[in-house]
């Protein structure tokens, strides 16, 4: 009988009529190694790449292949617990479903002898091919990828062999043809916590610890918090669990994701990994000062305590409670700021962005030790970090809670909590707080860095991401609230034993308030040796997490990209990697580093992320569109997003980008670290330095339109149309034979 062969239609979520939407859809998106069952009517037949597929049809005798699981193969075994096959070369799997009963001649006696024979054949080809496989596969609680499913795979499960007991032999079958990979199955958390831990630890930074304080005292104190949760209502979060939807569904970092999303715009995932090696180019610095300190920590009396050392000056005043002979002047310098300035950072030997001077080595040494400890954390993949977070994640944590403890019991930490929480309701009409409420609630759940990308792709295909979204963006926002106590009690009694205002202790803000104002706090406590050495492990922890995020975010994106190339190169490009960024961080060892740091901060990472941000929510919201989203979500979850979702992507949350955007632009910080004002041409400098990241987002729109074949509207319908999600070519195209007897 003659086959019509034809590409099988898909629906306007990805389906294919007449089968199993599971079936046919989940394993492109869940991996590359998929999995079918072996059984009577099913015959495998080994084909090459890129060439058609040998067809043997069972004869039309033989008994109808059940289609649901809990039914059973001629040798009494339940197809659904079958074998998973994977050949060196493409396997063809032919699945017969009944479409359409009819009565059948039969051929003469010969003919049906040799039907016999063809199906003996059958059955012989598929039986060696499962006793090959001894992976185990999908059951009735799973998707034919592997990962455990929570309801049924299809409206039909449930009904068991008895619902193909109807079907009667001599009918019109339907063929899919399905060719599996050959790429090795994509590797995934060993435990859910891992997942949670990672992305804790991400999100809950050391902005948490010195930025959200800092910001919230300056703009109203509790009265900036309405500012700050309706962004991260309407923004924030929004943002936040449109990334995890992304990765999760696609299973791909942020290049590679694009193929699926909108072609056009992946010149996005390049500018994200660009911006991630500029992060680690300044915030790992911030780790090795903090190493610094906590090697120096290791000692009965603490350097930043006494005024005796070869780097103090004469206006170096060691003020206490106690000193009754003892004032603090305007022109007076903590011990502990100059060992800051003088001592670690080296700031004074150094006039400006325009001469940086020698690099430091003690903190060339610590930065080494740092990325040694980054590069032995992910060189293996999730496997590894997922339990690296289980300590770096939750021990910074506990010693919040201990410093809290101990904050709240000294003299005057209620002074610094009034200062803290008491409102200013008339900052509210200011364009300053919200924007620093956008801004803040933007940078802290961290989205659009392609790190949510690609720890979410590591999960399984049902995930419950919208919960997981939920909690850890709740645990970041109290993260940071409860920093505000932490911080704010060791003001208060700052202020008490300096006998000022608390304003006028809490003026440094950024790194200043915790390697000045907290490390002097801490070195004036009984015990102050172990609250130095916990604290500064604590800084240190908050880093690596983010830093162990940021590099994930580049690694897998790049393996995603080229797997044929570094699939299996993995640690020595992640060694590659590490030494590039620890080169790039070599200008902030420099005696001027701070100042590079700063630069770095203000203007090479802020406006261009941003801006990659707002063109990530245009390109999925307007145009790969929100409802095949939503339905993407709903394939996953089982549910669709709300209303109030799908507002807040389309409308809302480019408006909240758009915002911080434009009030950079019209109003650009000022910046200056210490004494030092930054002059006109480091702005230029710090403007191009974000543009160089930004520049790929239109360069790879160039060059896609001109690579790409057709007349130009061809083109640009092509460059704005997703690929099937899963397919990286002809190997994974499923056929659908149909009218074959």
């Amino acid at each position: 009988m003659p086959f019509d062969f034809q590409k099988a239609p898909r629906d306007s979520v990805g389906h294919h009529p007449n089968t199993d939407p599971h079936r046919t859809a989940q394993p492109q998106h869940a991996g590359p190694e998929q999995c079918f069952p072996v059984c009577e009517n099913t015959q495998v037949v080994k084909a090459r790449s890129h060439s058609p597929c040998s067809l043997h049809p069972s004869p039309l005798r033989s008994k109808p292949s059940p289609s649901s699981p809990g039914s059973l193969s001629p040798h009494g075994r339940d197809i659904s617990q079958c074998k998973r096959t994977t050949v060196s070369t493409l396997t063809a799997v032919l699945t017969m479903e009944m479409k359409q009963p009819v009565m059948m001649n039969r051929e003469d006696e010969g003919e049906h002898e040799k039907e016999q024979e063809s199906q003996e054949n059958g059955r012989l080809v598929a039986d060696s091919v499962a006793e090959k496989g001894q992976k185990s596969c999908s059951g009735p609680g799973q998707v034919s990828n592997g990962y455990p499913s929570t309801s049924p795979q299809s409206p039909r499960d449930g009904a068991g062999a008895g619902a193909d007991k109807g079907n009667t032999p001599g009918a019109f079958k339907t063929l899919v043809v399905q060719q599996t990979s050959l790429d090795p199955p994509r590797e995934t958390w060993s435990k859910k916590m891992d997942f949670l831990l990672s992305v804790i630890g991400y999100a809950v930074d050391l902005g948490n610890v010195w930025r959200f304080p800092y910001i919230c005292y300056q703009n109203g104190g509790g009265a900036f918090l309405l500012p700050y949760l309706l962004m991260a209502v309407f923004g924030g979060v929004p943002l936040f669990y449109m990334e995890l939807a992304l990765g999760q569904f696609h299973r791909s970092g942020c290049i590679s994701i694009w193929k699926h999303i909108c072609p056009i715009f992946k010149g996005i995932g390049f500018a994200i990994c660009i911006i991630a090696l500029y992060i680690a180019f300044y915030y790992n610095t911030i780790m090795a000062w903090a190493l610094y300190y906590l090697l120096s920590s290791f000692r009965a009396t603490l350097p930043w305590t006494t005024c005796t050392n070869q780097w103090n000056t004469p206006n170096c005043t060691h003020y206490l409670s106690t000193d009754l002979n003892v004032s603090w002047t305007n022109n007076s310098i903590s011990p502990a700021e100059e060992f800051y300035i003088r001592q670690v950072l080296q700031v004074h030997l150094s006039p400006g962005l325009h001469q940086l001077g020698w690099v430091s080595w003690q903190l060339a040494l610590c930065l080494l030790f740092i990325f040694t400890i980054v590069y032995f954390s992910i060189w293996k993949g999730v496997k590894t970090s997922g339990k690296v977070v289980w300590v770096t994640a939750t021990f910074p944590y506990l010693v919040l809670l201990i410093l809290l403890i101990r904050g709240a019991t000294l003299p005057g930490a209620w002074r610094g909590v009034v200062f803290y929480l008491k409102p200013d309701w008339s900052k509210l009409l200011t364009t300053t707080v919200w924007l620093d409420a956008a801004a803040q609630i933007f940078f802290s759940l961290g989205p659009g860095f392609g790190v949510l990308l690609a720890f979410a792709s590591y999960n399984p295909f049902h995930n419950n991401c919208y919960k997981d979204a939920l909690v850890t963006s709740s645990v970041n926002c109290l993260t940071s609230f409860l920093s505000g106590f932490v911080i704010f009690t060791v003001l208060g009694y700052m202020a008490e034993m300096r006998q000022q205002r608390v304003e006028t202790v809490a003026k440094d803000a950024g790194p200043s308030l915790l390697f000045i104002i907290y490390a002097e706090a801490i070195a004036n406590m009984p015990a102050a040796t172990f609250f130095a050495i916990i604290f500064f492990l604590m800084i240190i922890m908050l880093g690596l997490d983010s830093t162990f995020a940021g590099l994930e975010g580049v690694i897998t994106a790049m393996l995603d990209e080229f797997p044929h190339l570094l699939a299996r190169r993995r640690e020595w490009f992640v060694l590659g990697l590490v030494c590039v960024c620890y080169l790039g961080a070599l200008s902030t060892l420099t005696y001027g580093g701070a100042f590079v740091v700063k630069l770095f901060e203000e203007y090479a990472t802020g406006p261009a992320v941003i801006t990659v941000v707002f063109l990530e929510v245009i390109a999925v919201s307007w145009f790969y569109g929100t409802t095949r989203f939503c339905n993407d979500v709903q394939l996953m979850l089982g549910f669709a997003p709300g209303l109030f979702w799908r507002v807040c992507w389309v409308a809302i949350c480019p408006c909240f980008l758009l915002f911080i955007i434009g009030s950079f632009l019209a109003f650009p910080p000022e910046v200056k670290l210490f004494d030092y004002l930054y002059p006109f041409w480091t702005t230029v400098l710090g403007y191009c330095i974000g543009v160089s990241s930004f520049i790929c987002v239109p360069s790879y729109m160039v060059y896609h339109l001109v690579t790409t074949k057709g007349t130009f509207k061809q083109r640009l319908l092509k460059s704005i149309t997703p690929e099937a999600s899963g397919s990286s070519g002809p190997q994974r195209d499923t056929i659908v034979i149909t009218n074959a007897v």
